[in-house]
């Protein structure tokens, strides 16, 4: 890349950054198109008074069920009211209807959306659940049936617990029961599922099956980010990791060729909805299917075999947070929903990186000062890593006139010679050219791990610092039209990120002495990084801002105890020494391949020489 190559780049550059800021809407479009919105709205909005009457009505309103489906199998139980009972603790409100004897509703009681309205994981219209099977030569769904509850407690104390039972008859003798239990400092339902005498009345050899649907709707502010990136349908062999299908697009999987499935889960970003089996399901049909509709993420669908001989049917449902402790107190390894990393990142977040995080969060501070607290324990422990690569760099830098020398006498003709020169400097000199490269790489992996940690901490979740809002998010300062790689805004700490990566980018130059293609890619790395970060969440483009400004501040001090002169007297008194000629292994085999480049060259015949004109 030479120098007319990123001057086109950068002209490229400024050109989008301008086109983006002359075609920001003004304050009056911005207005204008809220004004529609807002109306849009109130249009669809119904009176307090014109709901209370649709949902009387709706009371009152029987569908028509044909006469012969009354005489069959449940008949009883294919009309009656939906009456809602609601089971309370501390942490959930868990509304249970009669029609389908399921879970309706539930809503977290402690939790907000972005927007500040109750977090609901799903409603009556946007789930299912229920037992489908064959009595009798007639298809039964439970969920079109109605249940009778009766309740034991409804509201929980922290200590206590409280039980629901909502039964559908087939005879007196004959009947499905579903047991729910909340205990009061649970995010668990406890949920079991009886059906005694009802085998008497199965085909033979038919199993059950369990259907179970739900519809997740957008709790986060940036809804494209939540729909393609952390929401997906989770699920746990017993003797295996979680997996899961479904995050960027939409995606079938039948489940149960390698034993038994402990767990189904349907995630978004901070909450998921899972249903655990005691003792395992079978098969499992698991679906996920993307929503274009607004504020809608994915439909979900898990169809889970059940044996028609167990009688009982013991579950449990996990309705909460994303938030890596209480995931690892519920046990069956629901913490690995979270997204940590592939690989070594994932132990590094794991056992290193939330260790210490969750002990800072103990001395009370803001989650912004622990975050900068985290930053500084890091930047400490990597200091020796990062000496070392500015040690290197310097003696390189100082090298970088006598290389010069090298090239002007051998020439840029014959790359590989050169090569071989610049190997016997670096070995007389006593440097590893590598040496700034190596510290640098191992410093990588904690730099990738926060790339994963930072974005899946449910702890930021509404935490505010200095002008960020919300450090689980970005923080957006300038609304722009959608541009492919970078959004519809421009977040603040994203743009300070970059420039001080510019900076440190343009100062590391300066001490490695680097030139040509090299010096360039540095400044193009930054831009790239800013297209990719910019939805971000603020929180991680912090302490990637934070970590430049600490290795500013490291590269000062180690400035002041590393002198360019005493390098340079060092490397002359390495080429004095006697073994200042004895090759590694590693400059031997970088020899030989370089004399082997240069020898089919040397094979080839040379050219004859044209015949001189034959004179007249």
């Amino acid at each position: 890349m030479d120098r007319n190559t990123f001057t086109g780049l950068f002209l490229i550059l400024a050109i989008l950054v301008g086109s983006m800021w002359f075609m920001q809407p003004s304050d009056l479009e911005i207005a204008r198109e809220e004004f529609v919105q807002d109306s849009i709205k109130k249009s669809k909005t119904t009176t307090p008074a014109a709901k209370t009457q649709a949902a009387a009505a709706a009371v009152k309103s029987q569908p028509v069920v044909d006469s012969a489906l009354l005489k069959g199998p449940f008949g009883t139980a294919r009309t009656g009211n939906n009456t809602p009972v609601v089971l309370e603790n501390e942490h959930l409100k868990v509304f249970i209807g009669s029609k389908g004897g399921r879970i309706e509703s539930v809503e977290l009681k402690e939790h907000k959306t972005y927007n500040q309205k109750p977090v609901i994981m799903f409603t009556a219209d946007q789930s299912n659940f229920g037992l489908t099977f064959n009595a009798g030569g007639t298809a039964v769904n439970t969920s079109d049936l109605y249940f009778t509850p009766s309740a034991d407690k409804l509201s929980i104390s922290k200590s206590d617990s409280g039980t629901v039972t909502m039964r559908l008859n087939y005879s007196p003798t004959q009947f499905v029961d579903y047991i729910y239990t909340l205990k009061g400092d649970s995010y668990k339902v406890g949920l079991t599922i009886v059906t005694s005498g009802i085998q008497s009345v199965l085909q033979q050899g038919q199993n059950i099956t369990l259907n179970w649907q739900a519809t997740l709707t957008q709790k986060e502010k940036d809804l494209k980010t939540e729909r393609t990136q952390y929401s997906a349908a989770y699920f746990k062999y017993a003797d295996n990791e979680p997996d899961y299908i479904g995050l960027s697009e939409d995606e079938s999987k039948d489940l149960g060729e390698d034993g038994k499935i402990k767990w189904v889960s349907f995630k978004q970003h901070f909450f998921s909805n899972v249903l655990i089996a005691k003792n395992g399901f079978d098969k499992v049909s698991l679906s996920v299917k993307n929503s274009s509709q607004a504020g809608v993420l994915k439909s979900f669908s898990a169809n889970m075999q059940l044996p028609a001989n167990a009688g009982s049917y013991p579950l449990e449902f996990y309705f909460g947070p994303n938030k890596f402790n209480i995931l690892n107190d519920q046990g069956d390894d629901l913490e690995r929903q979270i997204n940590l990393g592939w690989g070594p990142l994932k132990w590094i977040n794991r056992y290193a990186v939330l260790p210490l995080f969750n002990s800072l969060e103990k001395l009370g501070w803001g989650y912004g000062l622990i975050i900068f607290g985290l930053t500084i324990i890091l930047k400490l422990v990597l200091s020796p890593l990062t000496y070392k690569s500015y040690l290197s760099m310097a003696k390189m830098r100082v090298l970088k006139p006598e290389m010069d020398e090298i090239k002007a006498k051998v020439g840029e003709d014959n790359p590989t010679l050169l090569q071989q020169e610049y190997m016997k400097l670096y070995k007389k000199a006593g440097v590893n050219p590598l040496g700034g490269c190596v510290p640098m790489l191992l410093q990588m992996p904690i730099i990738m791990a926060f790339f994963f940690f930072f974005p899946n901490l449910f702890e930021l979740r509404h935490k505010s610092f200095l002008w960020m809002e919300d450090l689980s998010t970005y923080d957006s300062i300038l609304r722009i039209p959608e541009i492919p790689f970078i959004g519809n805004h421009i977040s603040l700490m994203c743009l300070l990120m970059t420039v001080s990566t510019l900076i440190y980018t343009y100062y590391n130059n300066q001490i490695s002495g680097a030139t040509g293609q090299m010096k360039y890619i540095g400044y193009i790395t930054p831009i790239i990084f800013f297209g990719v970060l910019n939805s971000y969440p603020a929180g991680l483009n912090y302490y990637y801002f934070l970590a430049n400004m600490l290795t500013f501040a490291q590269q000062y001090i180690i400035k002041q105890f590393v002198n360019d002169e005493k390098i340079h007297s060092q490397i002359q008194d390495n080429k004095k020494k006697p073994n200042a000629d004895k090759k590694s292994k590693f400059q031997q085999r970088m020899e030989n391949y370089m004399r082997e480049k240069q020898a089919p060259a040397k094979e080839l015949p040379a050219k004859p020489a044209p015949k001189a004109p034959k004179k007249k």
